[in-house]
């Protein structure tokens, strides 16, 4: 059995882990993390996400290419994929008026919830994961290779295993910057171009795949450039964000 670790700490040391080790997660081990991700808070007590384990190799290799050839969706010990599910409640309820922006939004946020929960489990079992948004490249393939029915949509996909290397911890953006009280405030100009420093020297001084760059550009060349304009039009035909 895995030795388990304290919460708080878990959280503070957490990092993206996308080499693994040549070992599977034991069933009990597996049975832990789903039973703490479904624990989480739920709106409404709608219970709307669902979690598809891919375990077969060629559903993995063509997830791996949908997602922009990231090769841990087909090398994890595990892989998850996070679903939106109003189907399952709209079945129960009947005359269910759905289509709402605002169950999109609360199916996203639960669906982000879950998937948390999940990492900060695996993390406390000795694992280490990465999420992988690049799913939704190529969403609506996903959504056919995974069968799903309408009011049923693919959000995000989780790759985990017993780690074989693990990056060192990225820094974040100062809490003088992201904590605010009462009201919304913007960032100070100093501590932002003081965190982008010491983003660069992240970057540079790395021990796996250092780079000459920074967090601001980063930033930069994902906001300038269009990002998965069709997906809107997916969701819409799988019921979704309609009014």
């Amino acid at each position: 059995m895995s030795e388990t670790k304290n919460l708080g700490d878990v959280l503070r040391a957490h990092v993206s882990v996308r080499d693994y080790a040549d070992r599977p997660v034991e069933d009990d081990v597996r049975d832990r993390i789903l039973e703490a991700a479904f624990a989480a808070s739920s709106t409404c007590f709608l219970q709307l996400i669902d979690i598809i384990r891919i375990t077969n190799p060629e559903k993995r290799a063509r997830l791996m290419t949908l997602s922009g050839n990231q090769a841990h969706v087909a090398s994890a010990p595990e892989f998850w994929v996070f679903c939106a599910d109003y189907r399952r409640d709209a079945l129960l309820a009947g005359e269910a008026d759905l289509g709402w922006t605002e169950q999109l939004l609360a199916a996203t946020l639960d669906a982000g919830i879950v998937a948390q929960s999940a990492m900060a489990a695996l993390e406390a079992e000795g694992l280490g994961g990465v999420f992988v948004g690049g799913l939704r490249n190529g969403i609506a393939e996903v959504d056919a290779l995974l069968e799903l029915p309408q009011n049923v949509v693919p959000l995000l996909g989780l790759a985990f295993g017993y780690p074989a290397w693990r990056n060192e911890r990225k820094p974040r953006l100062p809490q003088s910057v992201t904590v605010m009280e009462n009201v919304y405030r913007d960032a100070d100009p100093g501590q932002i171009a003081a965190y982008d420093a010491r983003m660069h020297e992240y970057f540079a001084c790395r021990a796996k795949n250092p780079r000459d760059d920074t967090w601001i550009n980063g930033v930069r060349g994902i906001l300038r450039r269009e990002r998965r304009p069709f997906v809107l039009e997916f969701l819409q035909k799988k019921g979704f964000g309609l009014k």
